[in-house]
């Protein structure tokens, strides 16, 4: 377990809902991995991400809700500049799973 921090620790990471609007493949990436468009509403708007999501087909994720970091500085993965991070878990088989929604959230709500 990391070691413990403070509520306004956390209230610095930046956590909003996004609908994954494109899936593209990310041949040049290190480890296999998608390069996503996602639309966080309004107030945010689209932006990228490189996700090693590939366990999901392309088609399964267009659509889906995500939870992603918005407030990181942008990283340059290769040739492509990843802006927000996409999170996810690892199953048994150490596939990593998107975090989504039970039901659809507002496009940019924060987590709470």
């Amino acid at each position: 377990m990391a070691d413990p921090i403070t509520w306004a620790d956390f209230e610095k990471v930046d956590i909003r809902v996004g609908e994954i609007i494109e899936v593209n493949d990310f041949p040049e990436a290190r480890n296999p991995a998608y390069k996503l468009k996602i639309d966080f509403g309004k107030e945010i708007g689209i932006k990228k991400s490189s996700a090693q999501i590939t366990s999901h087909a392309k088609s399964e994720l267009v659509g889906v809700q995500v939870a992603a970091v918005v407030n990181f500085a942008p990283k340059q993965i290769g040739p492509f500049v990843s802006e927000v991070l996409t999170l996810g878990f690892s199953d048994d088989s150490g596939n990593w799973i998107v975090i989504s929604p039970i039901k659809k959230a507002t496009l940019g709500s924060r987590l709470q």
